[in-house]
Parts: structure tokens; C-alpha cells; sequence
């Protein structure tokens, strides 16, 4: 199998980073099926879609045809055995939950063609942790996209020992096709490279801001102005979702159970109270509109 051979892509999961990937997918060519149990799920997610692409149009970054093509290429199903049953490419999306992604890829052992491809777009668990649920782990690999994919440009394609170096070349062809820069990480590591930087500047962050040292305003003005990031690592975590952050730290320290990578107090205590970020309107700033940047 090659990467001219992936002609139908399913994602799994119409969440703030399912569906923008379901839409790569579809600009780049591919027929695409967004998966996804909850039908308000997709109708959010295409209505998000619609919103973003017709920005584009307007910008001048998207023809219009091209659009109509991209939706044309692309459903929208609650059917997970339909959605999966003749697909090459199978990415994953849902929670940063280890057991829960375990459960979605032992379905689609169940399920998918025996030729097809599971991609999880984990943040931080490495495939070879998921893989077990198949009798592919061959074809198993880690496609991780940044937030939000329609913006960002880099995808983590990681391999576990077992990942063949087929199903590596097809992943990043296909990032290739859908206009995305992909680099290959030969070695497993918790976080992979992107996160594991990210992780160290936050725990900083954080831990600055529970001692006292500067509050958490202080510290996104002093990384934006004095290091000249877009955005400081408070004001990043309520972009990407706080209970993103707290999942992503949750899952290294139970692989680690060193204390120092359990989930900041701070952090735990505004997910208890459903304070996420943009999504929900308040994380560690307020929101008056829950729109996410195109």
C-alpha cells in the first residue's frame, strides 16, 4: 500500500480538532467522514466548517469552487461501523484519555478493512500504548496536529517499534498532500517534542504564578513582549482547553508517577469548575465570544 492508494479518510471525534483535521482532509482531495457519536456534535462542527471556509472565500485564501469541492468531498455520520468500514485512513481524535482511545481503536479492529491505517492525534500517549488493542500495530501510528489544524502548520508523525516504515511514508505523504508540514520522530517519548517544550515553559509558568512570584497576566506580558511569543503560556492553555492541559500532565504522571509532573492544583481546580478556556467563555481569562481563530 502507498499514499496514492488513500483515497477515503475517516476521523474519529467533531471536536475543536476533529473536524478541522476532517477539513485538511477534504482540501486536500480526500473523500472524508467525520465521525462522531452526538449528531449536535456534527451539525457544531459543520456550521463551524462553513464559517471558517467562508472566511477564507473572502479573504481570497479559498475559491469558491474549491470550497463547494471540499464539502462535496466530505459527510458528516453518528454511524461508526459505516464511517470506518471503507476507509485507508482511520484518525483518531477523541479525548486525551488513554482508556477511551483504547476503546475507540479496539472498535475499529473490529470494524475498519484489514488494509486500513489507525493515526491517533494524541497529544502526548505514544501508539505503541494503543496498539495492543489491534492486530495491526504495524499499522499503527501517531499523526499529531496542532490547534487549530487549519491554522497550524506541523504535524508529529511518531512511530512505535512495530509502526512499519510503509505506513510512516504514507503518513507524511499525506500530510504533504493536505498541505501540512510533517516531521518524523523515530523514538517514542511522552509528549513527543513539541509538548515536552511546551510542558517545561508551562510548569514554569505555573509554578511562578503559585508562588507568588507574578501573576498569570504579568507572566503572558513578559512572554509575548520580552520573548516575543504570539501568545503567553496562560493565555495558550485557554486556547488549546484547559482540561486539555490537565489530561496531557494527568497522563505523563501516571506513565512517570514522579510528583513533580502531576496536574498543577491551579489547573485542576478550574477544570473541576468548568472553567476550559475559550470553549466554555472563561478559563484563566474571559471570553466574550467563543469563536476560535481561522
Amino acid at each position: 500500500m502507498n499514499a496514492n492508494e488513500i483515497k477515503q479518510i475517516t476521523v474519529i471525534g467533531a471536536g475543536q480538532i476533529g473536524h478541522q483535521i476532517g477539513m485538511l482532509c477534504a482540501l486536500g482531495g480526500y473523500e472524508t467522514i467525520i465521525q462522531d457519536l452526538s449528531e449536535t456534535a456534527l451539525q457544531d462542527a459543520e456550521a463551524k466548517l462553513q464559517a471558517i471556509m467562508s472566511k477564507w472565500v473572502s479573504k481570497g485564501k479559498l475559491a469558491e469552487d474549491a470550497k463547494a469541492s471540499a464539502f462535496n468531498r466530505m459527510r458528516f455520520s453518528t454511524s461508526f461501523e459505516e464511517s470506518v468500514s471503507n476507509s485507508d485512513l482511520i484518525i483518531e481524535a477523541v479525548t486525551e484519555k488513554l482508556d477511551v482511545k483504547k476503546e475507540v481503536f479496539s472498535k475499529l479492529e473490529q470494524y475498519a478493512s484489514p488494509h486500513a491505517i489507525f493515526a491517533t492525534n494524541s497529544s502526548t500517549i505514544v501508539n505503541s500504548l494503543i496498539a495492543g488493542e489491534t492486530r495491526r500495530p504495524e499499522k499503527v501510528v501517531n499523526m499529531h496536529f496542532f490547534f487549530p489544524p487549519l491554522v497550524m502548520d506541523c504535524v508529529e508523525v511518531v512511530i512505535s517499534e512495530q509502526t512499519s516504515e510503509e505506513t510512516a511514508q504514507i503518513a507524511m505523504d499525506v500530510c504533504k498532500k493536505i498541505n501540512r508540514t510533517a516531521v518524523l520522530l523515530k523514538k517514542e517519548i511522552s509528549g513527543f517534542v513539541a509538548n515536552r517544550i511546551l510542558g517545561a515553559l508551562q510548569k514554569e509558568a505555573v509554578a511562578l504564578y503559585e508562588q507568588g512570584i507574578a501573576d498569570y497576566k504579568d507572566i503572558d506580558i513578559i512572554c509575548r513582549k520580552a520573548l516575543n511569543h504570539p501568545i503567553g503560556p496562560f493565555e495558550l492553555m485557554d486556547l488549546s482547553g484547559l482540561d486539555v492541559a490537565y489530561y496531557v500532565m494527568d497522563q505523563r504522571y501516571r506513565e512517570t508517577g514522579e510528583p513533580a509532573d502531576k496536574p498543577f492544583d491551579c489547573v485542576a481546580e478550574k477544570v473541576a469548575k468548568g472553567e476550559l478556556g475559550r470553549k466554555t467563555g472563561k478559563g484563566w481569562y474571559e471570553y466574550s465570544s467563543h469563536k476560535v481563530k481561522s
